[in-house]
């Protein structure tokens, strides 16, 4: 299988043209949160709207995973806690989003809501054990925000990543966290897109201007990830050690050419 992750899109148009015209090269794509843009002059609403148009499009060429960031966050539950309730609608298209599981090919994908208190949080910690227990050959989390003290929630001078992350990581040893919410991890010494915590591999992708996202490609059938940035590109092997520096790629698989 290939997968394509992107995150912190923002409203940014151009960038989920990007993604709408990518995403059928891909058996599936996951936006890991943060589809709005709170300091946008475009009203949240506007937004909301414009952007389940995309993502009902975008999933009607390839399989869609959405889940919520922080950006997304639209209404209150019942303990006062700040929720993404828009983003509940894109189930209405056949796509998979906060508090849903789906297993494709044998792997489980997991995807958490952006929590903004103890009970959101107890939640994702129910959700999580839930899952723990069912059968499948591989478990991906989709979850906004890194873990903390990872190179992937290093903001250039400290750490912005979630302690319940990390600690969910050490007990259940998922085989990969997809992520996002810290753009500049990548770009910054001493940041990285891709980290392992034991034998987890945690991926985010950063953030970039210009109508083409940072990304990662996932090729899981040669175990690599590949990413992709104004910077530069990158690869790692998902069945080796992951070595620092980096190794640079120097060459696109076939396939993706």
């Amino acid at each position: 299988m290939r997968w394509l992750l992107v995150s912190d899109l923002h409203y940014a148009l151009k960038q989920f043209d990007w993604v709408l015209n990518e995403a059928k090269a891909f058996d599936v794509v996951v936006i890991a949160g943060d589809h709005l843009d709170i300091s946008s002059t475009v009203e949240i609403r506007a937004q909301i709207a414009v952007t389940l148009t995309y993502l009902r499009r975008r999933h009607a060429k390839t399989r869609l995973i959405v889940c919520s960031g922080n950006h997304d966050l639209d209404a209150r539950n019942a303990a006062g806690e700040k929720f993404a309730r828009w983003i509940s609608k894109v189930r209405k298209f056949g796509v998979p989003t906060d508090e849903d599981c789906l297993v494709v090919n044998g792997t489980l994908f997991t995807i958490c809501p952006w929590w903004d208190g103890p009970q959101t949080c107890a939640k994702v910690g129910a959700q999580l054990a839930r899952d723990a227990e069912k059968p499948k050959d591989r478990w991906i989390w989709v979850y906004h925000a890194p873990p903390d003290k990872s190179p992937t929630s290093w903001g250039g001078q400290k750490h912005f990543g979630d302690v319940h992350l990390a600690q969910w990581i050490e007990q259940y040893a998922p085989d990969i966290v997809l992520t996002g919410h810290i753009h500049e991890s990548p770009f910054r010494a001493g940041g990285s897109w891709v980290d392992r915590l034991g034998f987890t591999w945690v991926f985010n992708p950063g953030r970039q201007i210009g109508p083409c996202p940072t990304h990662i490609v996932f090729d899981t059938d040669e175990r690599r990830a590949f990413w992709f940035s104004l910077a530069g590109a990158e690869v790692v092997q998902l069945d080796e050690p992951l070595r620092r520096p980096v190794p640079e790629l120097t060459e696109l698989p076939t396939w993706f050419r």
